[in-house]
Parts: structure tokens; sequence; C-alpha cells
């Protein structure tokens, strides 16, 4: 019952941030402040996860392929499918659900805690609105960091795999255009658009509907990665699905 509860209460939170706008002058100061934490603030990690884990996924596809009769391009070609299809849009997502999520929560809950949204809401500010409504359209921009995570480990990929000795240069190339599918892309890029809806709401429900005091912060930030990442990886396999079945 307390599931079917916070659902309950996450859709109605999800109509309140879309009623009452706050003033366009204080939102638009909001939303370039969310961009700068939650997108500007991810690339460095993102960049340093992606390009080395390219570059293992190259590196283990061409240790198992032992088999001479098999050409080396396929070493790209599997690590082009694994970063295009998964890796970049679900696992950073998962990752980003740590570190994002986690700061989403803490810092609207924080303001739970010291009783800012109670002084926000006495001021007639819908605190829905002025909270996550900057986070929603902050991260509008987080298909441009899957689309950064992408190249990025398709190049640790090309360099593992080339300097590493496992392919020529010709040969990854060559292995990156086979049978290219562009639809996997759109498929990728609509996965990732959700997955931003995602990490921008449930935190910020874990953080707004927090009890307790200071020390039940850490608490609802643990909580909120737990769900936003479970919500994350059923709705991969609805889309996939959906989309590629």
């Amino acid at each position: 019952m307390r599931m079917l509860s916070n659902i309950g209460k996450y859709f109605i939170m999800l109509q309140s941030v879309f009623g009452k706008f706050t003033k366009w002058r204080i939102l638009k100061q909001l939303i370039f402040k969310d961009i700068e934490s939650l997108i500007i603030g991810s690339l460095g990690i993102v960049s340093f996860i992606s390009f080395f884990v390219g570059g293992v996924v190259s590196i283990q596809t061409a240790l198992n392929l032992e088999n001479p009769l098999l050409p080396k391009n396929l070493i790209a070609f599997a690590t082009r499918q694994s970063i295009i299809l998964e890796f970049a849009p679900t696992f950073i997502s998962i990752i980003m659900a740590g570190k994002v999520g986690s700061y989403i929560t803490s810092s609207i809950g924080t303001m739970k805690v010291t009783e800012q949204i109670d002084a926000l809401e006495v001021m007639g500010i819908n605190t829905y609105n002025y909270l996550i409504f900057p986070k929603i359209i902050a991260l509008l921009l987080y298909p441009l960091v899957i689309c950064i995570s992408m190249f990025l480990g398709i190049l640790g990929g090309y360099i593992a795999c080339v300097y590493g000795g496992f392919s020529t240069s010709g040969e990854f190339i060559e292995g990156i255009q086979l049978d290219f599918i562009p639809f996997h892309i759109t498929y990728a890029f609509i996965k990732t658009s959700f997955f931003a809806f995602i990490l921008a709401t449930i935190p910020s429900f874990h953080g707004y509907f927090m009890t307790g005091g200071a020390l039940d912060v850490g608490k609802a930030s643990t909580v909120s990665f737990v769900w936003t990442s479970v919500v994350i990886i059923l709705l991969n396999y609805f889309i996939t699905q959906l989309l590629l079945t």
C-alpha cells in the first residue's frame, strides 16, 4: 500500500510541477544553475568512464575472437553495438542516478529539513515548479552528454584496439561502419530522453517528501538512487521490447 501511495504522490507531484509557473526571470536563473550543476558538472566523470570502458570492451572482444577465420573488423562492430545500444544510454544513466540523483535529493531534502520549502510556500510560490521544473529543463540537454559518451567510448575502443595491436586502423573503421543501422542511434536517444525525465523527477520526489532530520537526507539519497536505477532498468526493458522487437 505504501508503494501505491508513493506512486500516486509522484504523479500528483508531476501535475503540480506544470501548474502555477514561477516568474521567468527567476526560473531562467534556476535553469542555468541546474545546467551547470547537472550537465556540465557531469561531463568529466562521464568522459572518463566512457573512454576507458570503451577500451575495455574493445580489448575483451578482441581476446575472445581467437578464431583466425573471424575478421578483425568484428571487434569494432561489437564495440560500436555495445556502446551505442546499452552502455552509453543505460549504464551511464545508472551512474548518473548516483551522481545527479543524489545531488538533487540531498539539495531538496536539505531545503525540506531546514524549512526553506515551507518559507517559499508561505510566499505563495509553487515549490514544485520552483524546485523541480528547472531540473527537468536542464536535463533536456542530457542526450548531448550521452552523445559525448558514445563518441569517447568508440574512441577509447579504437585507441585500445589499434595501439594494442589487436587490429589495424582501417579494420577498426571498417568495423564501425559494418551493417550500421541509423535507427539504433534514434533508439538510444529515445531511451535517453525518458531516462533524463526519470533522473530529474524521482530524486526530486524523494528529496521533497523525505521525513526526519539532517541525518535522514543521506538515507533519502540512497533510497533515491536505488529506485531511480530500478525504474531505469525496467524502462530500458520495455522500451527495448517496444522498439527493437
